[in-house]
């Protein structure tokens, strides 16, 4: 049960800190405002799965991340009048997007691989709770 008390912590942490950076990016270094907010969004997404999922390995974790937010961007391709009309709400913003970037592939998996770090190897006493 802390295990997954920690990673809700996590979650909400870096959920905080991805809306910050959106709220401040004019206040931010251009390359932060522009990719960490994605970034942030694909790690609260990893401990996410790990909340729920916090018997499975980092990689495992990893990796449905991964998945789930790539299938998030490529579904950005799908353009219908009730999905823009979802989207174009700051909800529906905030979690499927506006438009699909190859760019933000590769933040998605910056964003998780940063994250899969500081949970593998950093506070490496959260794996023994």
């Amino acid at each position: 049960m802390r295990r997954k008390l920690v990673y809700f912590i996590a979650t909400i942490i870096t959920m905080g800190l991805g809306l910050a950076s959106r709220h401040y990016g004019d206040q931010l270094p251009k390359w932060v405002s522009e990719h960490a907010g994605d970034a942030l969004w694909a790690g609260m997404i990893y401990f996410g799965v790990r909340m729920v999922w916090h018997r499975r390995s980092t990689a495992w974790a990893a990796m449905i991340s991964l998945l789930f937010c790539w299938m998030i961007e490529f579904s950005q391709l799908i353009q219908t009048p009730w999905l823009n009309e979802l989207r174009s709400t700051l909800l529906g913003a905030l979690i499927l997007g506006r438009g699909f970037l190859v760019v933000d592939l590769i933040r998605y998996a910056a964003g998780i691989l940063c994250v899969y770090m500081l949970d593998r190897y950093f506070p490496s006493n959260i794996n023994r709770m």
